[in-house]
């Protein structure tokens, strides 16, 4: 596989584990909690395989601003969370970063 496969894949598993948080319910919910603890520690050890090929600086701008994204959308679809305008042009400049950011690579 490549770095960027296993950030894609350490994206996946952040995004899982967050996404478990809210469903966890403080911790109190057994399934739930364990995909948090389980997508976080798979999350990290893919991020840390990245890093073998994909500079530092490009991995986590790529890994957090597309991770922000997906929570941001999966709480608005999800979780009904409402987003205002504002908020969906600050999820457009978050892809737009980390597009610039990987066509600087």
């Amino acid at each position: 596989m490549t770095g960027w496969s296993f950030l894609f894949l350490a994206i996946l598993f952040e995004v899982l584990a967050s996404s478990s948080l809210k469903a966890s319910e403080g911790f109190s919910r057994l399934w739930p909690t364990l995909a948090v603890l389980g997508g976080y520690g798979l999350a990290f050890y893919f991020l840390s395989l990245a890093l073998k090929s994909v500079p530092l600086s490009l991995a986590y701008a790529v890994w957090s601003g597309v991770g922000t994204v997906a929570i941001a959308l999966i709480g608005a679809f999800f979780f009904g969370e409402a987003v205002s305008p504002k908020g969906w042009l600050g999820i457009a400049l978050v892809v737009m970063g980390v597009v610039l950011i990987r066509l600087a690579d």
